[in-house]
């Protein structure tokens, strides 16, 4: 933590500053340890407010009778459960690939996957429908914990470097990926402030951010 953090002011003494006054990021331990289960998760809540994802993914753990579906139950399931459930047709689409690519081995285990590199991972996994490059990158730093993902795409990204900076507007992510790479190799760590900034109230970034704070580990 000291190491990156001293990394991250030396980049940026704005962001060095406020990761001085806050201290460390503590992070809830991961929902799901495998990128099977962690995907199929992103999938079944995107497009979905929060609540109504958590129902519609706890039908579909009911109908399967596990605490996550192995991806042949899933496979093996007809149209009408899984519309029983509250899935569109093509969020089913979405679903039945991830599980698809979960046998045939292109969503690798954490085993497997801990010995990928970024790069491979993101080509391996944004060819499954309903995947895309985001949704890598948050599995990357949450499922994964990679200590170098730097999300250029990401809203709260851009937009707590913009709140931080007193900028006009959100950097473009061609220009905040330059930015991450005075980072590098603690680019997570950096989104994940930029994160807490995001969220906190305007002026006052004191404020915890969901879901990656309420500690169980420090980062």
């Amino acid at each position: 933590m000291e190491q990156g953090a001293a990394h991250i002011a030396r980049a940026d003494p704005v962001l060095g500053a406020f990761i001085a006054r806050h201290g460390p990021l503590k992070r809830a331990r991961p929902e799901f340890k495998e990128p099977y289960h962690a995907l199929l998760s992103a999938v079944a809540h995107q497009q979905l407010h929060a609540r109504a994802a958590l129902a519609i993914f706890g039908r579909l753990k009911a109908a399967c009778g596990e605490v996550v579906p192995d991806p042949r139950t899933l496979l093996a399931l007809p149209d009408e459960t899984l519309r029983a459930c509250g899935f569109s047709a093509s969020k089913m689409a979405a679903l039945r690939d991830v599980a698809a690519k979960a046998v045939d081995g292109t969503i690798p285990s954490r085993a497997r996957a801990l010995r990928l590199s970024g790069e491979d991972l993101t080509a391996r996994l944004t060819s499954i429908r309903g995947v895309g490059r985001w949704t890598v990158e948050m599995m990357l730093i949450f499922t994964l914990r990679r200590p170098d993902v730097w999300p250029v795409d990401d809203f709260g990204v851009r937009e707590g470097y913009k709140r931080l900076h007193g900028l006009a507007a959100q950097p473009k992510p061609k220009a905040l990926a330059t930015v991450g790479l005075g980072f590098a190799p603690y680019r997570s760590m950096a989104a994940l402030y930029l994160w807490r900034v995001a969220d906190a109230p305007k002026g006052d970034f004191a404020m915890p951010v969901p879901g990656c704070l309420q500690a169980d580990d420090t980062f």
